[in-house]
């Protein structure tokens, strides 16, 4: 019987054969934080007080911030540049490169494919001379202290499949996503916030869909909480009209001990969860207030981050971003949309590496500064890349690319990550990998691996058998690795 499974049952059968309603609940997760305490950080046996119980070794990071550029933004536009593309502009791309590979319907029933170079100029940056566009000034400021992958690839050629590919492994919704995972693995080191947390920003482009950061076939309290940009943080995490702290605590009461009786008569897991969820969102009614109130910052980080209390912004979300780090959240995933560019690309891009150059660099340097970024993971990147012919009419202010999903680039700083490094090199196309290719699965495993997780032993039964987030794949890449 896998560990999961083990915690599962022995929790149900306590609070089947207990008599005692709400007491016994409240003595059961007693026991299971007291359970989960033991254990130092370097320890690679750590007790942890999710559903694993230990690290299977010992980790480098504690928490990852994910910063999801929703869309896809243009590798060649952003990190790397290619000569000859530009050199071409405007013919074929050769056969020879593109071997027969699919491409979407919006432009394969293009008369031509015509190769477009970047019209934005590129630099080297940091002792690693790492290629940054001129649209992220502040980037450059911390290229040495990032991980440069420019060989991700994903097997997804459309938007939403590729979503869902990034975030569960798998093309299919009803997968948990990789925040849920950990949620459901390792827990929050704060119980009083939820270990999930989503923030969102920007407007248009592709849709955010819920699933996108749900727990799939995982109890439903190890979903993404997202926070909100305007009004309650959190729905319904105030008191309606009428009713009071004292109120609603006796009412939650009345409601959790109805269902700890159903839960002792039916041993349904959903009523387990949900008991968890209505207490945590009590709890949240003190501790979310204080933890979105950015006016407590200084002015020095506010301007930093470019950020201004009450205003919604990418910048704001870094910023709270941060503050949930340092508050004990284990997966913060902040989703920016709108980087999808099938046309007016050059003011497109532009605008958005506006909207978060700033924000995703300040975020960083003050996890540094703070002594967090050490065992905090920063991730930035998205669904996949952007091919290196135009879709539609290239005019000297105006072109898009359509959906590339064979190679495009992130990077990532902190959590043990390797400083200051390049990975892998791309074709004088940027069309195909031409050496150390890393797939979605490889990453997730790298990922899990920098959190003390071993990715094959982090697993699920349902419908029979056991899931993971890597499904059968994926290896970790100790190159990327300090």
């Amino acid at each position: 019987m896998h560990q999961h499974n083990d915690f599962s049952l022995q929790r149900r059968r306590f609070l089947q054969n207990s008599t005692t309603g709400m007491g016994a609940w409240a003595l059961a997760s007693l026991l299971n934080k007291t359970n989960a305490s033991g254990g130092s950080a370097g320890d690679a046996n750590t007790a942890v007080a999710g559903a694993m119980g230990q690290l299977h070794f010992a980790p480098k990071a504690k928490r990852i911030i994910y910063l999801f550029m929703s869309g896809a933004p243009s590798q060649l536009d952003l990190f790397d540049p290619k000569p000859t593309l530009t050199e071409m502009t405007g013919k074929d791309l050769p056969d020879s490169v593109r071997k027969g590979q699919r491409i979407t319907t919006m432009t394969s029933g293009q008369k031509n494919l015509l190769c477009v170079g970047s019209p934005f100029k590129f630099a080297k940056h940091g002792n690693v001379g790492m290629d940054i566009s001129e649209l992220l000034p502040n980037l450059t400021r911390i290229a040495d202290e990032c991980t440069f992958v420019r060989t991700l690839n994903t097997d997804p050629i459309n938007h939403d499949p590729a979503v869902t590919f990034f975030a569960t492994g798998n093309q299919q919704p009803g997968r948990p996503v990789m925040g849920a995972w950990l949620a459901y693995g390792l827990g929050g080191d704060n119980a009083d916030l939820p270990a999930f947390v989503v923030l969102t920003s920007g407007g248009g482009g592709q849709t955010l869909q819920t699933r996108y950061w749900g727990s799939g076939f995982l109890p439903s309290q190890y979903g993404g909480v997202q926070f909100r940009n305007a009004g309650d943080p959190v729905l319904f995490v105030s008191n309606p009209p009428g009713v009071n702290a004292q109120s609603r605590r006796q009412l939650l009461d009345a409601t959790n001990e109805l269902n700890s009786l159903a839960l002792s008569n039916l041993g349904d897991p959903a009523i387990s969860a949900q008991i968890e969820n209505y207490e945590l969102a009590f709890r949240m009614q003190s501790s979310v207030p204080e933890l979105t109130d950015l006016s407590q910052e200084s002015q020095e980080t506010l301007d930093l981050y470019g950020a201004t209390p009450g205003k919604p912004s990418f910048a704001n979300n870094c910023l709270l971003a941060r503050r949930l780090a340092e508050r004990g959240v284990r997966f913060i995933q902040l989703c920016h949309r709108d980087w999808d560019h099938h046309g007016g690309l050059p003011s497109g891009l532009a605008t958005k590496c506006k909207e978060t150059d700033q924000g995703a660099t300040a975020l960083v340097l003050d996890l540094k500064r703070r002594g967090l970024l050490d065992d905090t993971l920063v991730i930035w990147g998205g669904e996949f890349g952007r091919t290196a012919y135009s879709q539609g009419a290239i005019k000297p202010d105006n072109f898009g690319r359509d959906h590339h999903p064979r190679c495009f680039t992130m990077w990532m700083a902190g959590g043990g990550m390797r400083q200051g490094y390049i990975h892998g090199e791309t074709d004088e196309f940027g069309y195909n990998i031409t050496r150390d290719p890393v797939h979605v699965h490889d990453l997730h495993a790298t990922l899990l691996h920098q959190l003390g997780v071993d990715h094959k032993r982090l697993t699920y039964r349902h419908e029979g058998r056991d899931y993971r987030l890597t499904d059968v794949s994926g290896n970790v890449i100790q190159d990327l690795l300090s």
